[in-house]
């Protein structure tokens, strides 16, 4: 097809980069499965810096002292790359204490407004920082993503501008990959005035897939601590089974009702192309894991998806009158607004319900701007499960012993909304 046919990408997440000894067991994969064509490798964040970038954010932008986080982050970024004999060199560009510089100052000027733009500023700073120091701890290249991907203003959720994106990669990559595995992010983008944008949380998966659409690759590969694809987490279900292939139609299902493996946006650009995607364990690199692809498969075991802090948000119109399009159009367009996804919704002859994702401040900004037209009821800290090729035991298995405050089925996919129990163990 093109120069890069043989091209492969490997994702590795945050768990995969988590330490240096993780950094060490994806230097030993790299090496042992790699082969020798060209290799793009994509990195998340390490650990749960994601969630410490945030943390950072949050004080930062409501004027609160974040001084021992920040800290913590330096310490463990610096000390993971000493572990790994890869400090910082004088001649190195960028280095590690000079992206951590950039940080700090980042949080220092942060505004009271443009909360999702300054979000992406700083979290993005996980992915840089983890990058470096897989790229320096292979002895690989390191390439910002940033100019190459390009995205509009959408600050948290980047839109891809796919022709801009794949000349600036074809441009960019090729010349590169025959040198040995470059080494990028996942997660970000940037828009044409050279800002950061990023493209949804836990959107590395998305990035592979956009990379290898863009660069025509053989194949895509992301690395998890599961054996593949399974249909359900196994740090909450007991007998969990792992599917050895499965549809891209199937896949984006279960990634769009939640299923942690996958990125939603991960499978469309790899299904245009035909490019099939690998799930495979870092744990045990050898094992057979799962291959999604254009295959035509059997009915496939249930699979059981949790999406925990929930919110369940009920609209009634005051004055008693059936809830009409028109009302309906007012509140998808106040949710689309505010950006609150809708995961699940019904509607009755007077009330409307839908159940998103928990976000208090976006929660706040909907209320605002719907109150003074319906009623609004809510309820937080719930959970949605999903069953996707549901049957009457996988049914009884979730709901037994739950209180249901919403639950709804098609032909194949059976969803409830309930109180949360977030540590429970399902068998």
């Amino acid at each position: 097809m093109h120069a890069s046919h043989q091209l492969r990408v490997y994702k590795f997440g945050g768990a995969s980069v988590k330490d240096a000894a993780a950094i060490r067991n994806l230097a030993h994969i790299v090496h042992t499965h790699g082969g020798s064509g060209p290799l793009l490798i994509v990195v998340s964040a390490m650990g749960k810096t994601t969630n410490a970038l945030e943390e950072l954010f949050q004080l930062a932008h409501a004027g609160q002292d974040y001084t021992a986080p920040l800290d913590r982050l330096r310490e463990f970024h610096l000390g993971v790359a000493q572990e790994l004999g890869v400090a910082d060199e004088a001649a190195a560009t960028p280095t590690l204490t000079g992206l951590l510089e950039q940080l700090q100052d980042k949080l220092a000027t942060l505004s009271p407004g443009e909360f999702d733009k300054q979000y992406d500023q700083v979290v993005s700073f996980g992915e840089l920082l983890a990058t470096l120091i897989v790229a320096r701890a292979l002895q690989a290249r390191w390439l910002d993503c940033r100019p190459l991907i390009r995205t509009d203003h959408t600050w948290r959720e980047g839109r891809v501008d796919w022709p801009t994106t794949e000349r600036n990669l074809r441009a960019a990559l090729p010349p590169q990959l025959p040198q040995g595995p470059v080494v990028t992010q996942g997660f970000l983008g940037g828009t044409s005035s050279g800002q950061t944008t990023t493209l949804g949380r836990e959107g590395s998966d998305y990035t592979a897939a956009i990379l290898a659409y863009c660069l025509g690759a053989e194949s895509v590969t992301i690395w998890k601590d599961v054996a593949g694809l399974l249909n359900a987490d196994p740090k909450i279900f007991a007998d969990t089974v792992r599917y050895p292939e499965i549809s891209y139609q199937e896949t984006i299902e279960m990634a769009y009702y939640g299923a942690s493996v996958i990125h939603p946006k991960t499978i469309k650009p790899l299904a245009v192309r035909g490019i099939p995607l690998l799930v495979k364990s870092f744990l045990d690199p050898t094992a057979e894991g799962t291959r999604i692809h254009d295959c035509r498969h059997g009915l496939l075991a249930p699979a059981f998806i949790r999406k925990t802090s929930q919110c369940l948000i009920s609209f009634e119109s005051k004055d008693l009158t059936f809830i009409s399009e028109e009302n309906l159009e007012v509140i998808f367009g106040a949710l689309a607004q505010v950006r609150l996804k809708i995961n699940l919704m019904q509607n009755s002859a007077i009330s409307f319900s839908v159940c998103t994702d928990f976000s208090a401040y976006r929660l706040e900004k909907l209320l605002a701007a719907l109150r003074e037209q319906f009623t609004i009821h809510y309820n937080t800290g719930l959970e949605l499960y999903t069953i996707k090729n549901y049957d009457a035991a996988s049914i009884r298995r979730l709901t037994e012993g739950r209180e249901l405050l919403l639950e709804q089925r098609t032909r194949q996919t059976f969803q409830f909304v309930c109180r949360g129990g977030e540590n429970e163990f399902i068998k």
